[in-house]
């Protein structure tokens, strides 16, 4: 098992190094979802643990009691954002100039990319579609949809930074890196847009000048109110 760890890690990183030196643009972005997702799932054919028979009625389960628990938690957070850009971008605020129109687009393409490479790199394992509840935002009001992609953005990358530490494979220590960088780079930009310069003010960046971190427990809470589907925690301790 130890072997095959290692070599699928290797191979991962190999082909994932071009990510980290090319433009993120739309299309290479959904290339390099489908092509490196296929050495993680690799990972997780071969070092997948039992699942819990345990019965669950309602809703999904975010089991964190190993790296699945994990992917899950951010396979989960992935839905919640593509689903709110595939809205806006489908029917963007009448008082969005031309240039937000295409970087919502963007985005869009980009969360949808994080949601299918997680979904991918899961397998079987992955938790089912989630029910999302936008009813708290004016789709038709620019500050309304800034404000929420402000919130869905600054607390995906938190949430990222949070989960890092309960990683224990480094594919996907690796891949996690790769998407908190992109989900900064969207709350920089969304940032900017209703406040210039607030692209690292202090409520997110604290007096280290690194990005806040948040537990799951943390954004879970606020990412409730959006999340109609019952999400069951289990195995978490902090």
């Amino acid at each position: 098992m130890k072997q095959l760890l290692e070599k699928n890690e290797k191979e991962i990183l190999l082909e994932d190094r071009s990510i980290l030196t090319s433009p993120l643009q739309r299309r290479s972005f959904l290339q390099f979802a489908g092509v490196s997702v296929a050495g993680i799932a690799l990972v997780a054919a071969g070092c997948k643990k039992d699942k819990n028979d345990t019965p669950i009625q309602t809703g999904v389960t975010l089991d964190f009691k190993d790296d699945f628990g994990v992917l899950n938690y951010a396979y989960a957070l992935e839905q919640l954002e593509a689903a709110f850009y595939i809205k806006v971008a489908s029917a963007p605020p009448s008082a969005f100039t031309p240039a937000e129109k295409a970087y919502f687009q963007d985005i869009q393409f980009h969360e949808i990319a994080h949601r299918e490479y997680l979904k991918k790199a899961l397998g079987t394992a992955a938790v089912g579609s989630l029910e999302v509840d936008f009813s708290s935002i004016n789709f038709a009001d620019k500050a309304s949809v800034l404000g929420a992609a402000k919130a869905f953005e600054d607390l995906g990358v938190a949430a990222y930074n949070g989960a890092g530490k309960r990683l224990t494979t480094p594919a996907y220590l690796l891949a996690a890196g790769k998407i908190v960088s992109v989900e900064a780079r969207h709350a920089a930009y969304i940032r900017d847009l209703i406040t210039p310069g607030s692209f690292a003010a202090n409520d997110v960046i604290d007096a280290n000048g690194l990005d806040k971190a948040f537990t799951p427990t943390q954004v879970l809470a606020a990412a409730g109110m959006y999340i109609k589907t019952k999400i069951n925690v289990v195995g978490l301790t902090a």
